[in-house]
Formats: structure tokens, C-alpha cells, sequence
């Protein structure tokens, strides 16, 4: 049994599960702790991306878990449908960052674009469901990039890692 583990936990399947786990708990945990402790409020399109770690990180951890009750071809199909979303979240990364470099426009609901009409009862209603946190403007950038395009390469890296999790447990025989 112990020998069973052993080659279960040193398999690439597992080292490249091990990463993508503990690469997407770092990342969120980074993205909690500039809003919690540095004070950077997200925006939508911000909260809208931390899906794919939110739901990765237990689907993760339940991928790890088959492949070691030796049922790696499950573990496969789950380790491919996380890359897949951490590729989709790259795609809504790419798409805040081109917003946010002015390519194309972000969307209304948070891009400060409002059409306000009519009296000051109307002010006041929109006033009310305006999200002052801007998707269409970065809060900083870090060596040029803000944090929806340092999100595409983080989740451009976890996608090739879930893939490559995903093809070595699916050639484990």
C-alpha cells in the first residue's frame, strides 16, 4: 500500500495537480489579500474572474483525490475541464485588459457610462445602482501590466499546467 501511494504521489499527474493547486490558491489569496489588506476594491469583471479559482481549487483538490484512489481517467476529464476554465477566465482577463488600454469598450455596467436622463430623481436612481469601481480603468499597474493582464498569464500558465495534469493522468496506466 505504502509503495502504491508513493507511486501515486510522484507521478507528473500528481506534481502537475500539486502546482496547479497551490499555484491557484496563491493567486487568490494574493487577489484577497490587495483587496483586504492593501485596499484595492474590485470590480465586476475583477470578481467575475476569481470564479475559475474559486471553483478550480476543490475540483483540484478532488482531482488529486482520484488519482489516488487510482482512478486516473477521471481525474483526467476534471484536470482538462479546470484547464478550460482557466483559459476561459484568461480570455475575460483579455478582455478587461483591452478595455482598460482603451481597444474597445468595457461593459456599461461598470464603465462609469451611464445614461442618466431626465431630473434629479433619476440622478439620484442611478446614483444608487452606479458601481464606483471602474472595470474600465486599472487601479495600478505593476511592470505594466494591471491586474486583469497579469491574471491572463497567470491563467494562461494554470491552463497549460491543468493540461499537462490532464494528459499524465490520462496516460497513467
Amino acid at each position: 500500500m505504502a509503495s502504491h501511494v508513493k507511486s501515486i504521489t510522484g507521478s507528473e499527474a500528481y506534481r502537475a495537480g500539486g502546482m496547479l493547486l497551490f499555484a491557484a490558491l496563491a493567486v487568490i489569496l494574493a487577489a484577497l489579500g490587495f483587496e483586504h489588506i492593501g485596499g484595492f476594491r474590485p470590480c465586476e469583471l475583477c470578481l467575475l474572474q476569481r470564479w475559475a479559482y474559486y471553483i478550480s481549487i476543490p475540483a483540484t483538490f478532488l482531482a488529486l483525490i482520484l488519482l489516488s484512489a487510482d482512478r486516473p481517467k477521471l481525474a483526467a476529464l476534471l484536470f482538462f475541464a479546470i484547464a478550460l476554465a482557466f483559459l476561459a477566465n484568461a480570455g475575460i482577463g483579455a478582455y478587461q485588459a483591452g478595455a482598460e488600454w482603451k481597444f474597445w469598450p468595457g461593459p456599461a455596467t461598470c464603465s462609469g457610462e451611464q445614461n442618466v436622463t431626465g431630473n434629479a430623481g433619476g440622478l439620484l436612481e442611478a446614483l444608487k445602482t452606479t458601481n464606483v469601481v471602474r472595470c474600465d480603468v486599472p487601479q495600478i499597474r505593476i511592470l505594466g501590466l494591471s491586474f486583469a493582464g497579469w491574471n491572463v498569464l497567470v491563467c494562461l500558465f494554470l491552463f497549460s499546467v491543468g493540461l499537462k495534469a490532464a494528459f499524465a493522468a490520462a496516460d497513467r496506466r
